[in-house]
């Protein structure tokens, strides 16, 4: 296994910002798609879901509405968030590379929290955390930012203004060295609390980068008969490859 990195300032100290930098109502169109693949790709649309690194809950603020959902991140800074958001929805505090829940689902859904798996073996371990929690016939549907056939560099900026603060963010994806399996997105965040000073912060997230025959392969050795699709919707750079799963027997 790769060695660890920090953990992102975003999703530690700086958590509470987060519904500054990344709007719940900005994730309808995918969460919308997303449902509609865990509905057609298992057995039968399921009823209860576990999302692996669910983050904040902005697709659980959407998905909630038609599914029991489970979420399961590691940061208690997001789960804090995501409660807020999302009250009658199960929270557990967990890594989805090891986290075990003794029970199974319906579905199992991993968004881009994915991308902070750096190694190889460290996607395996996730994988089979999923597999372990669906059950025989159910979907998985898992929905990287990247895979190593679409990654671009980029830059884009945002934010939001709260009712007693505001954020502002300029965002860097590049990759410094393509033949391994990372890359950078790096973060300028400009904070303000009332009419108080400005504050600049920096904070690097490092992410895994893996070509689509590599998923594939490691979800079939996990257990699923496995996919890719690409993603309807137009992304500001390239269209996104999701990988979608069905638990085997066995």
């Amino acid at each position: 296994m790769s060695q660890e990195h920090a953990i992102p300032r975003m999703y530690h100290e700086l958590a509470d910002w987060w519904p500054l930098l990344s709007a719940p109502a900005d994730y309808a169109e995918e969460a919308a798609l997303y449902r509609q693949l865990l509905d057609a790709t298992g057995e039968a649309p399921p009823k209860m879901v576990l999302e692996l690194g669910s983050g904040g809950g902005n697709n659980a603020s959407h998905l909630k509405h038609y599914y029991q959902l489970t979420l399961v991140d590691r940061s208690d800074g997001m789960l804090q968030v995501s409660r807020a958001l999302n009250p009658e929805c199960e929270h557990v505090q967990g890594d989805m590379r090891t986290v075990r829940l003794g029970r199974t689902f319906d579905a199992v859904f991993m968004h881009d929290a994915v991308d902070y798996l750096t190694s190889e073996e460290q996607v395996r371990q996730a994988l089979e955390t999923a597999s372990v929690h669906c059950r025989a016939g159910g979907a998985l549907l898992i929905a990287p930012d990247f895979v190593r056939e679409t990654f671009t560099p980029d830059t884009s900026s945002g934010g939001e203004d709260g009712p007693d603060r505001a954020l502002r963010y300029l965002q860097w994806t590049w990759d410094p060295d393509p033949a391994d399996s990372q890359y950078y997105i790096d973060f300028a965040y400009l904070l303000r609390r009332g009419s108080g000073p400005m504050e600049c912060l920096y904070d690097r997230h490092v992410c895994g980068l893996f070509a689509r025959k590599h998923w594939l392969g490691l979800m079939r050795q996990a257990g699923f008969k496995a996919r890719a699709v690409v993603s309807p919707i137009e992304g500001e750079v390239v269209s996104q490859v999701l990988l979608l799963g069905i638990r085997l027997a066995g």
